[in-house]
């Protein structure tokens, strides 16, 4: 892995895919699976379901009597995901935009979407959309960090509060959705049953600088005028050197629907 900057942005296929392999990716998501309680039989509905990351372990659980629906706006992450579900009979993919879901009203048993909130127009409005897509009783999972708690350490403190900054308010659309998991559930009309905090924690350089775009963002940062081009290259030629810390909030929020 490069220690200068310049790192350019990975295929987000790919990405997405590894992260979820990695430990912390791993763990919450196995929590998800199990708070949503799935059963055989169920209609269960992945909103953002990129390339189909978490589609096998739906069709696991809710078994050939089931139906997993992947939903994504991405025909190349749609492509992807068709390959990797392509003898699974009981996976229908649809491309569409989460604000407008392709289901049947009061049709889906359990919902998630993970890490896609702080993406899309209007996280108010895909939870509006969900909330018509489910039927009474559904269990809905949510997940999204916080990006306003991202902690990089490094000898230059102020430049690692100002790479936060940037993230928080240019880098991510809706970078603080994470906290407001619960009111926005609520406001949509369902109840929430669950809600946990968990700090992914990143060691490694090369997995932190993949998974946080700690390289490529920095470079966007100082092109833009937002961090001093110096003291960014240090910083980031600094964060290689001994031992890597870094780490942030990603809230999980279960809800029911009334």
């Amino acid at each position: 892995m490069s220690k200068t900057l310049g790192v350019s942005r990975p295929d987000q296929a790919s990405y997405m895919l590894r992260a979820a392999s990695e430990d912390a990716g791993r763990a919450y998501k196995q929590r998800l699976l199990d708070l949503l309680d799935l059963r055989a039989g169920h209609t269960v509905l992945d909103v953002g379901c990129g390339p189909g990351t978490d589609l096998p372990a739906l069709a696991e659980r809710v078994g050939v009597s089931g139906r997993v629906i992947g939903v994504d706006q991405d025909p190349a992450m749609l492509a992807t995901a068709r390959r990797r579900t392509a003898a699974m009979s009981t996976v229908d993919i649809r491309e569409a935009d989460a604000h407008a879901l392709p289901v049947e009203p009061r049709t889906v048993d359990r919902a998630k979407i993970d890490r896609v909130l702080m993406h899309v127009r209007s996280p108010a409005d895909v939870l509006a959309q969900l909330h018509t897509a489910t039927r009474p009783g559904a269990l809905i999972g949510l997940v999204e960090p916080d990006w306003d708690t991202l902690a990089v350490d490094a000898q230059d403190l102020e430049t690692s509060r100002a790479f936060t900054r940037y993230t928080t308010e240019k880098v991510v659309r809706h970078a603080t959705v994470g906290r407001r998991l619960a009111h926005l559930a609520v406001k949509a009309g369902f109840r929430v049953e669950t809600a946990i905090a968990t700090t992914p924690v990143f060691t490694d350089f090369e997995h932190g600088d993949h998974t946080l775009g700690l390289g490529r963002n920095m470079q966007q940062a100082i092109a833009e005028g937002h961090i001093d081009r110096t003291r960014g290259e240090a910083w980031f030629a600094g964060l290689a050197h001994g031992p890597f810390y870094a780490s942030f909030t990603l809230v999980t929020v279960v809800c029911s629907r009334p």
